[in-house]
């Protein structure tokens, strides 16, 4: 018997930054896990919002300033950090910048 398994062999061919933009692309979802690509070209910004579920961000290339409750962090590609549910926390991007977002849901009772 086979296991299912989801495979991406590069990520940062999955989405591209596109002009004065900010685009995003669901890589998979399930009952437990979204994982998500987004592209913010230079300059653009998240602005302050919260997600419900516990999340990770991690920086695939470029370089932003991404602020998380009180805390304000330039980061750049490679960096990696985990919030829980209902931080507040945006993104602005310094140069063109590609993450991957992972919302962790709980799972069902």
């Amino acid at each position: 018997m086979s296991e299912s398994y989801t495979l991406i062999p590069n990520l940062l061919e999955q989405i591209a930054v596109q002009s004065a933009s900010i685009v995003s692309k669901t890589l998979f979802a399930d009952d437990r896990l979204k994982a998500v690509t987004m592209a913010l070209d230079t300059g653009q910004e998240l602005s302050e919002h919260t997600a419900a579920v516990p999340a990770v961000v991690h920086l695939l290339s470029g370089k932003a300033t991404l602020s998380l409750g009180a805390d304000t962090h330039v980061l750049a590609a490679g960096a990696w950090l985990h919030m829980p549910a209902k931080m507040p926390h945006s993104v602005l991007a310094h140069e063109p910048t590609v993450l991957l977002l992972l919302l962790i849901k709980s799972p069902s009772v």
